[in-house]
């Protein structure tokens, strides 16, 4: 470990063991069953001596497996990380949900052991992982922020003098002296992560968890990680918004499936996150969950880009475009296509129905494919659900839900400190404030 590293990580693992309950087997026991089965063994304790004295007499009975019982199985969240990050570093980590980020920050900060290789840090961590994470909450606010404090091991007279400003960023003041329990998810985040940054670590671990906050404070937390960075403490940053980890990053890890696949420049990083991501196309021909008459069905979709390359990772306001490959049983006229997009909490946020715009085509005996092209994606990033559906007027032909995952993500002119949340609706366009006269 060289005096300029202050985390070395060697074939870093974490194994977690899955049970699956398989039909029949056990069943989970709630308290009228622990009481049942505590009044049965009093009962049966006579018979209980006898059955093991005549077992003792007899031998043991070996039995085959249980038919129905309990089943494990082993899940590697990480599997086989090494890197090395040096002092001042800010490093981004990037992956699709349950690549192992959240994991291997949990690890870094000492809150999960790992089950093999090793992990050397060199300084004082501070992390803000999820919401609760290192305050208690029967603790108030005030109290937190001491023992926080102590956690890194530093001592009351620095807390004090760091104690202002701490709440002033935070913008508690009112509700300092009132346990954490009662706060609201977004007072929560104000405080741990005032204090995660105030606190002067020389390692800062940031997780997605900043995403709780209101844009005005994300702003603030991007602002403060900069400054953090630019005064040589290092930051570990987990997002899923490549226009923050690119303007606050200078490199980035690119985590798949507990996998490290890439470390390097940022730049190079997203683009190759971004090959990954090749989740376009999708074979529905044998989902069953459809409704429709049947006539006629959709069997795939493909999803491309501005340019005409297969990709499900779209930019705000760029052209993008669906093509579905519909099988017909014979000759269908007047038939309207459609698209569905639906946003990460269930709403539909867009429709791209063929009767909008009289857009009606003819579908031929066997395979046809049908294009849908759109001319700009107004809408704000996130991750959001395409449904696939046919019809003619007064009737339906065929609906699949949920054929493909499309990711929605800011164009680099987006300041990613006003990087706008869902509180703001799903529609983004192209506008301009000036001053009228």
């Amino acid at each position: 470990m060289s005096s300029d590293t202050v985390i070395q990580v060697g074939s870093l693992g974490k194994r977690y063991r899955i049970r699956h309950r398989q039909e029949g087997g056990m069943r989970y026991k709630a308290l009228r069953d622990v009481l049942a089965d505590a009044g049965k063994s009093v009962l049966s304790r006579p018979w209980s001596l006898a059955r093991r004295l005549w077992s003792a007499v007899r031998g043991p009975v070996v039995s085959g497996p249980v038919v129905g019982g309990p089943s494990c199985e082993d899940f590697w969240a990480l599997k086989d990380v090494s890197f090395e990050v040096n002092q001042g570093d800010v490093v981004g980590i990037i992956g699709r949900n349950g690549a192992g980020k959240s994991t291997l920050l949990k690890i870094l900060s000492r809150i999960t052991e790992p089950t093999e290789g090793r992990v050397r840090i060199k300084g004082r961590v501070a992390s803000l992982l999820e919401v609760g994470t290192g305050f208690h909450p029967e603790l108030t606010g005030r109290e937190n922020i001491f023992l926080n404090g102590a956690i890194l091991g530093m001592h009351r007279t620095e807390i004090r003098q760091k104690f202002d400003e701490i709440v002033a960023f935070a913008e508690v003041e009112k509700f300092l002296d009132t346990p954490v329990k009662r706060y609201s998810s977004g007072m929560y985040i104000r405080l741990a992560f005032a204090v995660a940054a105030h606190l002067e670590p020389e390692i800062l671990i940031v997780d997605e968890v900043l995403a709780v906050g209101d844009a005005e404070f994300q702003k603030k937390c991007l602002g403060k990680m900069q400054e953090v960075s630019t005064g040589g403490r290092t930051v570990l940053f987990v997002s899923h918004n490549m226009a923050a980890i690119e303007t606050l990053c200078s490199s980035a890890f690119v985590l798949n499936r507990g996998n490290l696949l890439f470390q390097g420049e940022v730049r190079k990083s997203l683009a190759f996150y971004q090959s990954l991501q090749t989740d376009a196309f999708t074979v529905v021909s044998e989902r069953t969950d459809r409704t429709g008459s049947g006539a006629a069905r959709c069997v795939d979709v493909l999803l491309l880009d501005a340019n005409g390359q297969s990709q499900n990772i779209i930019k705000s306001g760029d052209a993008f475009a669906v093509v579905f490959e519909v099988k017909s049983k014979g000759t269908i006229n007047r038939v309207l296509p459609g698209l569905n997009i639906t946003n990460a909490l269930g709403q539909r946020v867009a429709t791209f129905w063929g009767g909008f715009t009289d857009s009606e085509v003819t579908l031929e005996p066997g395979r046809n494919r049908l294009l849908l092209r759109v001319n700009r994606l107004d809408l704000l990033p996130g991750d959001y659900t395409l449904s696939a559906l046919l019809g003619l007027d007064g009737e339906t032909i065929d609906v699949v839900e949920d054929v493909l995952q499309m990711s929605v993500v800011a164009p680099a002119k987006w300041s990613p400190a006003r990087f706008p949340t869902l509180d703001h609706g799903p529609l983004f366009t192209e506008f301009e404030w000036s001053k009228y006269d």
